[in-house]
């Protein structure tokens, strides 16, 4: 059973998560001299609000809020976007258009979910992100930078990681998952995912040393879950690692998707659930 979060979670000096439990997302908010910067806004434009509402309790109001970052473009992380205010809104590079041939499948399979999601995926307005990052960029907050980088592929091909140095937090979007294995879906890059979060770990380390640890208690805040440390990135780390290896193994050795599913590999995670792992990697042999 996932339980919502009932108040905002300080994850590192001045940074803050929220777990909700529609879609059991986490949002976050980094705070500074200069106003705040709101991660991720949740599934549609009243959970925006509802969201707006919590970020009021903590005592950010809409005139504090410099920027919103989406760390990815799935329904659950970006549709409240249109309810923040008029301020830089950042993606990746690749995110507006990953949402303008997305944005309608997820828009008909929220509205299938019941007549309350219908009515709010008609009125729902689309917000895509107007400040674009293809490496990195930052953003100040007067007493303190907060950086936005690209590590790679792996959840999808536009994941955007927000790094706070000075507070020795990052959050991961769904790079990371801590309530459960995590998500293989329809736009993944199961071979690219390791290299991704390698890419991760030299930038919270500094160093590209696998057994380096940070000079400090590094908390990840990971797009659905509770905060993280290092340890449970090493430990999803090598899961995926395996995943990567073993889909490998299986390009190498099968001929097609149907004689790699007859194969009895040692998983780290249910087979049912990385069935679109396989069908991806197999779709990216191909050259699709």
């Amino acid at each position: 059973m996932v339980l919502p979060t009932t108040t905002w979670m300080e994850v590192g000096a001045g940074c803050f998560a929220r777990r909700y439990a529609s879609f059991d997302v986490t949002v976050g908010v980094v705070l500074g001299d200069a106003g705040a910067v709101v991660i991720d806004t949740r599934s549609s434009m009243d959970e925006g609000d509802e969201l707006l509402d919590d970020l009021r309790r903590l005592g950010v109001g809409a005139e504090r809020i410099r920027a919103v970052v989406n760390t990815h473009g799935h329904f659950d992380h970006c549709f409240g976007n249109a309810r923040f205010p008029p301020c830089p809104l950042w993606g990746h590079a690749l995110l507006p258009r990953y949402l303008r041939r997305e944005a309608p499948t997820m828009r008909a399979f929220l509205a299938d979910r019941g007549p309350e999601w219908a009515a709010e995926m008609d009125r729902l307005e689309m917000r895509v992100p107007d400040h674009l990052v293809a490496h990195q960029a930052t953003i100040d907050l007067g007493d303190r930078l907060v950086e936005l980088v690209c590590t790679g592929r792996g959840h999808t091909d536009h994941d955007l990681v927000v790094v706070v140095p000075t507070a020795e937090v990052a959050y991961v979007g769904d790079l990371l998952e801590e309530s459960g294995p995590p998500s293989y879906g329809p736009d993944c890059f199961p071979l690219d995912w390791p290299d991704t979060l390698d890419a991760l770990r030299a930038i919270l380390t500094g160093s590209d040393d696998p057994d380096r640890q940070p000079a400090g208690p590094t908390r990840l805040v990971p797009g659905h879950g509770n905060a993280v440390g290092m340890d449970f990135l090493d430990r999803q780390h090598a899961e995926i690692r395996t995943v990567a290896d073993i889909i490998s193994r299986l390009l190498e050795s099968s001929p097609g998707l149907e004689d790699a599913w007859q194969s009895d590999e040692p998983w780290p995670y249910p087979p049912e659930m990385l069935a679109e792992a396989l069908r991806r990697a197999f779709e990216q042999q191909a050259g699709g």
